[in-house]
């Protein structure tokens, strides 16, 4: 008997060419051995125990199916790419697809159901390849597939889970600002002209949110956003050379940014912004939010002491020039805040009167510290929360 740890172990799915990444997947693999070597117990039992714990006993072919969808591989990252791929590659994927549905519904019995393909697949025919090429452009392939937001941790891409929902209708005010922001994003996805952003302010005016919106209004066209924390930004440029090998677009974020004068990372977050001998990656933007202008916290005494004031002063702001566009979220005064109130009212349909309600937001403001945007949202949440359960809203 073959080493049934070994690729020839796999039986007829050892055949399997374009989609060959399937053996990595711990219950097709399972599968395929216990197929290839049906007399062997241990791992029918095995099979068996990933297909219960995965849920599959009763549709192992719509899981195939979707592995088989998000698998990274040469014809899904064509597509991804909007490239039609080779004929040969297109007759290799619909066969290898074939080779899969065959084996999986030829062993359909007392262990498991074989279920339906998912939508995207349908029946394996040339005329899938039209819905799979839009598929793959619209969703991205791979571990990209049907996600829109990453974080980056130890070296690699986790997903976001629970991405914030936040659309651009859900803001209010700063229309200026996020026209610039929507504007440059734009031009990102049509591969025109754009540039690193800047986006600095008070706290709470939307500069997060304001990205956030961005991405899940571009999302469709293939825009993906990859979170990294202010302690990994040594890993820029790993990340965005990782980045540039994938055929979607995507923007780097870094979430309330500053930097000490002395720190390390000023000089690799300064040559990531252009400046480095790499250039710019055509399929990535790194977008910042600071209340800094100038990002970097600086050390008026070590500036004082340093004989050349001037120079130091003109290395700091070449980090915060190198975004090609800055933003300024500046403070909310009262007309533009009683707005957002207003304009929050109404769409969740506020029903206290609004002379009270602004009366109420401006008390709200003054015992929460301030009026902006993010104290508006938490006022018109407490006030929904209050009148759905048939309180007056008071404090």
């Amino acid at each position: 008997m073959n080493d049934i740890t070994s690729q020839s172990s796999y039986g007829a799915l050892s055949a399997l060419t374009v989609l060959r990444g399937l053996l990595k997947n711990g219950l097709i693999a399972a599968y395929a051995r216990a197929a290839a070597y049906p007399q062997n117990a241990a791992l029918r039992a095995r099979f068996c125990h990933l297909l219960f714990e995965a849920g599959a006993e009763d549709a192992f072919l719509t899981y195939a199916g979707d592995a088989a969808l998000r698998d990274d591989n040469a014809f899904s990252r064509a597509c991804a790419a909007g490239k039609t791929p080779s004929e040969r590659l297109q007759r290799a994927f619909l066969a290898d697809l074939a080779l899969l549905v065959g084996q999986i519904c030829a062993g359909e019995g007392e262990d498991y159901s074989a279920g339906q393909l998912p939508a995207p697949l349908h029946s394996l025919t040339p005329k899938t390849l039209p819905r799979l090429f839009a598929y793959y452009r619209e969703n991205g392939c791979g571990k990209f597939l049907g996600r829109t937001a990453f974080r980056y941790e130890g070296g690699a891409l986790a997903p976001i889970f629970s991405p914030a929902s936040v659309r651009l209708s859900d803001l209010k005010g700063y229309e200026r600002e996020k026209a610039e922001v929507y504007d440059n994003f734009d031009n990102f996805l049509r591969g025109l002209p754009f540039s690193d952003m800047l986006l600095y302010g008070d706290r709470g005016t939307g500069k997060s949110s304001t990205v956030h919106a961005m991405v899940n209004e571009f999302a469709p066209r293939g825009l993906r956003l990859v979170e990294i924390r202010k302690e990994d930004i040594l890993d820029l440029p790993r990340l965005k050379t990782q980045l540039a090998a994938v055929p979607l677009r995507f923007v780097i974020f870094i979430d309330d940014f500053s930097l000490a004068e002395d720190d390390a990372r000023f000089s690799t977050l300064k040559a990531s912004l252009q400046g480095s001998m790499e250039g710019q990656a055509e399929n990535v933007m790194i977008v910042a939010t600071s209340n800094r202008r100038h990002i970097v916290e600086e050390n008026f005494d070590s500036r004082r002491n340093s004989v050349h004031e001037n120079d130091s002063e003109q290395e700091l702001l070449s980090l915060s020039d190198r975004f090609g566009i800055t933003v300024l979220f500046s403070g909310t005064g009262k007309a533009e805040y009683l707005a957002i109130v207003r304009a929050l009212a109404c769409d969740l349909r506020i029903k206290t009167p609004p002379e009270r309600l602004e009366a109420l937001a401006e008390r709200w403001a003054l015992f929460k510290g301030g009026r902006s945007p993010r104290r508006a949202k938490q006022f018109i949440g407490y006030v929904a929360a209050c009148e759905g359960k048939g309180k007056p809203a008071e404090f």
